[in-house]
């Protein structure tokens, strides 16, 4: 790497109108996490089946697994993170939170990947984001309480 990795939050607007595109990836290649993955990386990180309602898109150079054949996509991603650089928390309250974020160097390869099926390390990857942007902030506290398996805060009537 040329630089120091650095992510920072961005106001929802500016990240809306950067990034709202797939084509905005980076990479030869863009395409989306598949359903039944979507669903592994529920189980992973202890969240109840059907959270996570919106597409987790992918970008880089190659996107299948050198070894295995396997389409890479955030299940690496989430499995990788979860071993020893993020926890489960951060990673869901990422993917479900209201919070934009984007890292500013040029988008090398991302690093400390690996295949979930063969642990092969995946080089080519260059960027990965979620619009989740109707989630409610609400059912992100009960969704992360349900992770910790305590009960959800209560919800204020209106």
């Amino acid at each position: 790497m040329t630089g120091t990795r650095r992510t920072v939050e961005v106001d929802p607007v500016l990240f809306r109108a950067v990034y709202d595109s797939p084509a905005s990836l980076p990479g030869r290649h863009r395409w989306q996490t598949c359903e039944s993955d979507v669903r592994r990386i529920e189980k992973q990180l202890g969240m109840p089946p059907r959270t996570i309602g919106a597409p987790l898109w992918v970008s880089g150079d190659e996107p299948d697994c050198p070894k295995c054949g396997r389409r890479v996509n955030w299940l690496d991603i989430v499995s990788s993170a979860l071993a020893g650089v993020h926890d489960r928390m951060m990673i869901a309250t990422v993917i479900l939170g209201e919070r934009r974020y984007v890292n500013t160097e040029v988008p090398e390869a991302i690093p400390g990947v690996h295949c979930v099926d063969c642990r092969t390390p995946i080089v080519g990857l260059r960027s990965f984001k979620c619009h989740n942007w109707a989630y409610a902030f609400e059912a992100l506290d009960e969704v992360r309480a349900r992770m910790t398996g305590l009960p959800a805060p209560a919800i204020p009537a209106d």
